[in-house]
C-alpha cells in the first residue's frame, strides 16, 4: 500500500479519520494525500465571467490555507517528517471529486468520516458514503467521530466464505501485518442455513494456499438474525475495525439490512468499517 487519501469536510466528525489515516500512512509508510472538494454557487457569477475565474482562484488558495491549518492543528507535531500532499478541488459533486483524485492518485485507500455514530448506519444510510463505497477504485474505510484513537488489535472479517472474500482478506492483510493486528474471519449461521460447517473447511483451506498471515482466526456463530449475532460478536471480541465486501444487491450487506433491520441501528456498530468491492479489488 503505497498512497493513502483521506478527504475531509473541516468538521469535527472528520477529525477521528484523519488520525485513522495518518497512523496507516505512517505505520505502512505511505503517502497520506489530504484533500478537501468545495464547490461555488453557480448563482453568485457566471462561470464565464472573468468575476468567477477570480473567485475560483481566489477559493482554491483559500480552502489549501486552510486544509493546511486543519492537518496542522489536529496532527501537530506529528505533521513533521510525514509524507503528506495537500489537495483542494472544486466539484459539484463530493463523491465525484473524491473518486477522481482516488484514480488521479493511484489510492491504494480511501479514508473519511461519519456523521453518525455508526459508520454502518453510514454506509446504509448516508449518501456520500454508499456511493463512494461503491464507487472508489479502492478499498474504503469510513470512521464514525465518536471512534476511539487509532487501534488495530482486532479486525473483523464478516465472510459469506466465497471466493471474493479470499482477495478481500488478501487485501486486509497488508494493513493488519504491520499493525501485528488478528483478523477474525467470522461467518454467521442462521437456521436457514445449514452447511456452514463445511463451507468454513473449503474457505480455510482455500484461504491459506492464497494468503500468508499466521493471525488469521475462523469463527461461526449460531444467530437467529445476522445483524444480532455480528454486534453480538464484535462486542465480544471487542473489534477494533469490522471488514466486509461490499456486493451490491447480493452477499452480507443485502442480508444484513433487509427490510426493517435498518430501523434497529439505534445500538450502533461504531467502530470503523473497512469496505472493499469486487472492482476495486480486480483494479487493485
Amino acid at each position: 500500500m503505497k498512497t493513502i487519501l483521506y478527504a475531509t469536510d473541516y468538521s469535527q466528525n472528520s477529525v477521528t479519520a484523519l488520525h485513522f489515516a495518518h497512523s496507516i500512512g505512517e505505520k505502512l509508510k505511505a503517502q497520506l494525500i489530504v484533500m478537501h472538494v468545495f464547490d461555488i454557487p453557480i448563482s453568485l457569477v457566471s462561470p464565464a465571467s472573468i468575476s468567477y475565474i477570480r473567485k475560483e482562484k481566489k477559493l482554491f488558495v483559500d480552502h489549501r490555507v486552510k486544509l493546511e491549518n486543519f492537518c496542522s492543528d489536529h496532527l501537530g507535531d506529528k505533521l513533521h517528517g510525514t509524507d503528506i500532499k495537500i489537495v483542494v478541488d472544486e466539484d459539484g459533486s463530493v463523491t465525484e471529486g473524491i473518486v477522481g483524485k482516488a484514480i488521479k492518485y493511484n489510492a491504494d485507500l480511501v479514508v473519511v468520516g461519519t456523521k453518525g455514530a455508526s459508520a454502518v448506519r453510514e454506509f446504509i444510510l448516508g449518501s456520500t458514503a454508499k456511493a463512494l463505497i461503491r464507487k472508489a477504485p479502492c478499498t474504503v474505510l469510513t470512521v464514525p467521530e465518536k471512534s476511539v484513537a487509532p487501534k488495530f488489535g482486532t479486525m473483523v472479517y464478516a465472510s459469506d466464505f466465497e471466493q471474493a472474500d479470499i482477495f478481500a482478506i488478501r487485501k486486509m492483510v497488508t494493513i493488519a501485518k504491520p499493525f501485528r493486528a488478528t483478523i477474525k474471519v467470522v461467518h454467521i449461521i442462521t437456521e436457514k442455513e445449514y452447511s456452514g460447517d463445511q463451507q468454513m473447511v473449503w474457505f480455510k483451506e482455500m484461504l491459506k494456499q492464497k494468503v500468508e498471515y499466521n493471525k488469521i482466526e475462523f469463527n461461526l456463530i449460531y444467530s437467529d438474525t445476522i445483524l444480532i449475532g455480528l454486534k453480538t460478536f464484535l462486542k465480544d471480541t471487542e473489534a477494533d475495525v469490522l471488514a466486509m465486501l461490499e456486493r451490491g444487491d447480493q452477499g452480507i450487506f443485502s442480508k444484513l439490512f433487509h427490510g426493517d433491520l435498518v430501523t434497529k441501528m439505534e445500538s450502533d456498530i461504531s467502530i470503523p468499517l473497512l469496505s472493499f468491492t469486487i472492482d476495486g479489488l480486480l483494479g487493485k
